[in-house]
């Protein structure tokens, strides 16, 4: 429940508890006051559900708190690449990139918590299971490109698109520059158009790669971009494993002139 949810539920009780003091007595003969008693009842019940889902509620905000303290390095790295000057500016995107990554750590611990629960379940088919798996995996993927949506919005808010890109790094380890630099090293005779669909590739996969829960998840996604680039630049008639034994030594030339 929502602080202002539960707010409601508390004045909806307050207004329906009558003093104690004009609660006529009970009869136990004719018991003609059992809507009283059923309403003392109700109060009972729904006090108690107040005080569960607040009890919830501290937790939920006291587990949120611990993990973006806990990752509060990380973000910090991020946005101090990003040369803001206004401390208000800094605080927020601190905040907002904190809630990012907390908010897609829920979204993927309930999609393995209810895939899990899925496949537990002994009275459901293969073809059941595959279905309610499908279903939770196109519920989860809406989630993160809604959140994937507001999160770019906000940060809009306060810097440039070039700091947005910075930050998109900064959730990615940096991949995405790193890779196309080295392709772009490995084979020099790469087109223009050929190194347009390699850049264009490897920025989806930035995208994707940010709503990942995980550093292993984030880089597989990158994995199989680099897959069909690979691919691509088989079909374009590349030995990629000659480019890519030129290059190994151009690079150990390189260093050793570096040493030197």
């Amino acid at each position: 429940l929502s602080p202002v949810t539960m707010k409601r539920l508390l004045l909806v009780h307050n207004n329906t508890v009558a003093p104690a003091a004009t609660f006529p007595r009970v009869s136990p003969v004719r018991g003609r006051n059992f809507p009283i008693l059923r309403q003392l009842v109700i109060n009972v019940v729904l006090t108690l559900i107040i005080l569960v889902a607040a009890k919830t509620l501290c937790h939920a905000q006291d587990d949120k708190a611990a993990y973006k303290q806990s990752i509060q390095g990380r973000v910090a790295k991020i946005v101090n690449t990003l040369a803001v000057t206004d401390s208000a500016v800094y605080y927020r995107l601190m905040d907002r990139i904190s809630n990012q990554y907390y908010n897609l750590n829920v979204i993927h611990a309930q999609y393995t918590t209810a895939v899990t629960a899925i496949k537990n379940n002994s009275s459901l088919s293969k073809t059941a299971i595959d279905k309610a798996v499908q279903k939770q995996e196109k519920k989860k993927q809406s989630r993160l490109a809604k959140l994937h949506r507001q999160f770019i919005a906000g940060l809009r808010k306060d810097i440039s698109e070039e700091q947005v890109d910075l930050v998109k790094d900064g959730m990615t380890y940096r991949v995405f520059p790193i890779t196309y630099a080295a392709y772009l090293d490995k084979i020099p005779g790469l087109t223009e158009e050929q190194k347009s669909k390699i850049y264009v590739w490897l920025r989806e996969a930035r995208e994707l790669a940010m709503d990942e829960g995980s550093s292993e998840d984030k880089h597989r996604v990158f994995g199989k971009y680099k897959g069909r680039i690979n691919n691509y630049l088989s079909e374009q008639g590349y030995d990629l494993k000659k480019e890519e034994k030129a290059w190994q030594e151009r690079l150990r030339q390189r260093r050793q002139k570096e040493k030197a």
